[in-house]
């Protein structure tokens, strides 16, 4: 038997140097062709994304392209990840159609510069690991709530719908109207609602054509994009069939002029009314940001640095909107696509913009016979792929009530008002119902005077532990902004048994039970059978709805670390004869 103490090391602390900078020093002529590769194939996807998400942003085509050339080029140049792809995303399309249409393309502009002000200041003080503070109820609710909008306001152009503004009509009692163009979700329903009779069965059957290639376009192709193959087929069967369907040549001028940089007129009356737009822009960009880094982080088994990724995100944001291009952030999909084709290094960032802006000058003409409803079908799956309907199915399942009254109180927020107030009331929300948690359980007692540890009959110095069994205790409560600190367990992978002492962890949330759920699945995958001590009312019923229980098993569930530590001797014991 041995005595196991665990000792805490303090992380060291980030560079601030971007990633490029560290990877090149190994690089080798083999990388390079595999970034090239992969900054092409990234290129290729994003060419009809870009466009498209430019579109559902309310600017014009050439938009999306300047932002995925000149955002894309400046994260990968200064950023902290050695894979991030950024360019324009879904999670900004609302956000940016609601600027333009209220305060036009010059407020976006500021907008944007001031956003990414606000980034590099975050990334300068080291706030990227402040961001954790945002609960995962509130990413999912808003992030669901986006996905909403886009498909709600890209109706329109998959049914060809005509808009007509003088319209009235009745249902249950109530009567309806539109006096102008909608920018609101609510008021875009509502305008679907009263024109549905103009309905253009040539761009429903197009839009539907487009939606078939985008949903069976068969995994070996995979390397060829099935929206770039989608645009091209729509296109064609537009052009030679005579259809009456929109194109973004009847809707839009499209230029294959290189971005120019732009200076708006700047007052500090305009910047102090625009300072809750960039605010969002800012929020939104960081989180999706470092939630990209991290999935690619995941891919590549590197680790980023979320400071620096900040600040590159933050010049990256005032390059763009100095040369008219939109908000810019982490782009998931481009970074996984990047990792799978290859991409380890930001070279390959840089490849893609640089095809981008070939194609831009060559061949972006051509984006004139894309078909409206093939635009809307691909924000269709934008759509899906971003909502993380999954996760919000799970949440439901597991989590407690207060967290699940969080994400949807945030989703419906999102897609009735908007991602300021959606944000901002979930965040109240969620500290005041954390807090009411917290209340709950605190008590008070009469204490036994004892200052030397060593005399403390339950501490853990003072048991015989079984050999190839670890100990950890938690101490606090388990909840989203403590969720990182769980993560060294299991760092010693050649053991038998870890024990989890959780005598002092009075309540957990969503967070903490997936946390909790993490480790489990880890342990599992080498062969480590987990032994819990001493789970308070709150965890246990927790663990329970989320099945943590019925995973581990009810006769590892112990209610004292000495009963623990007999069950894990017994397991040794067993594990020995088998």
């Amino acid at each position: 038997m041995k005595k196991t103490a665990v000792k805490a090391v303090k992380p060291t602390e980030e560079k601030l140097k971007p990633k490029l900078f560290s990877v090149i020093k190994n690089y080798s002529l083999s990388q390079f062709v595999k970034d090239v590769v992969a900054g092409i194939i990234v290129a290729i996807i994003a060419l009809p994304l870009s466009i498209a998400l430019a579109l559902a942003s309310g600017v014009g085509p050439q938009q999306g392209l300047y932002t995925a050339i000149v955002a894309g080029f400046i994260v990968a140049l200064l950023g902290g990840s050695r894979v991030q792809i950024a360019g324009p995303t879904a999670a900004f399309a609302t956000i940016v159609a609601g600027i333009v249409a209220t305060e036009g393309m010059d407020g976006l502009i500021i907008s944007t510069i001031i956003a990414g002000i606000i980034l590099v200041i975050m990334g300068l003080c080291r706030f990227g690991v402040l961001l954790k503070y945002i609960p995962n109820t509130i990413t999912s609710g808003f992030t669901f709530g986006i996905a909403v909008t886009i498909v709600v306001g890209q109706i329109k152009d998959f049914l060809g719908l005509s808009f007509d503004y003088d319209k009235t009509a009745k249902l249950f009692g109530f009567t309806f109207s539109l006096e102008e163009a909608p920018i609101e979700t609510v008021d875009k329903i509502k305008a679907i609602f009263l024109n549905i009779g103009s309905l253009n069965w040539q761009a429903l059957v197009i839009g539907l054509i487009s939606l078939a290639i985008l949903i069976l376009w068969p995994k070996k192709l995979e390397k060829i994009p099935a929206s770039l193959i989608a645009v091209i087929v729509c296109a064609l069967i537009v052009k030679f069939s005579g259809m009456k369907v929109n194109t973004i040549g009847d809707l839009y001028t499209i230029s294959s002029d290189l971005p120019k940089l732009t200076l708006p007129e700047v007052s500090f009356a305009r910047v102090k009314a625009l300072l809750p737009n960039a605010f969002t822009i800012a929020v939104l960009a960081a989180v999706e940001s470092l939630l990209s880094c991290v999935v690619a982080d995941g891919m590549i088994g590197s680790k980023h640095r979320s400071n620096m990724e900040l600040i590159a995100q933050g010049v990256a944001n005032i390059g763009s909107a100095l040369f008219r291009g939109i908000p810019a952030t982490g782009a998931i999909a481009r970074t996984a696509a990047n990792v799978k084709n290859g991409g380890r290094t930001p070279i390959a960032g840089m490849v893609h913009s640089v095809v981008l802006l070939v194609i831009l000058v060559l061949l972006i003409p051509l984006a004139s016979l894309i078909p409206m409803p093939t635009i809307a079908a691909i924000l269709f799956i934008v759509a899906y792929n971003m909502c993380g309907w999954r996760n919000i199915r799970n949440t439901v399942k597991t989590a407690p009530k207060s967290d699940i009254a969080v994400l949807f109180v945030t989703l419906i927020l999102t897609v009735v008002f908007d991602l300021v107030v959606a944000i901002g009331i979930g965040l109240v929300l969620a500290a005041l119902l954390f807090m009411k948690r917290m209340a709950d359980v605190t008590e008070a007692h009469a204490w036994v005077d004892i200052d030397d540890e060593e005399t403390d009959p339950d501490n853990i110095l003072l048991k015989k532990i079984p050999d190839n069994t670890r100990v950890y205790e938690i101490n606090g409560p388990m909840f989203f902004a403590a969720a990182d600190k769980y993560k060294y367990m299991l760092d010693d992978k050649n053991i038998d048994v870890l024990c989890i002492r959780m005598r002092n962890v009075p309540a957990v949330d969503a967070t903490g039970v997936e946390a909790l759920y993490r480790i489990v699945k880890r342990c599992e995958r080498h062969n480590v059978k987990v032994v819990f001590s001493h789970v308070n009312e709150q965890p246990m019923k927790a663990m329970q709805k989320a099945g943590l229980v019925k995973l581990v098993g009810k006769k590892n569930f112990c209610s004292h670390i000495d009963t623990a530590l007999l069950r894990a001797e017994e397991i040794e014991r067993d594990l020995r004869h088998a």
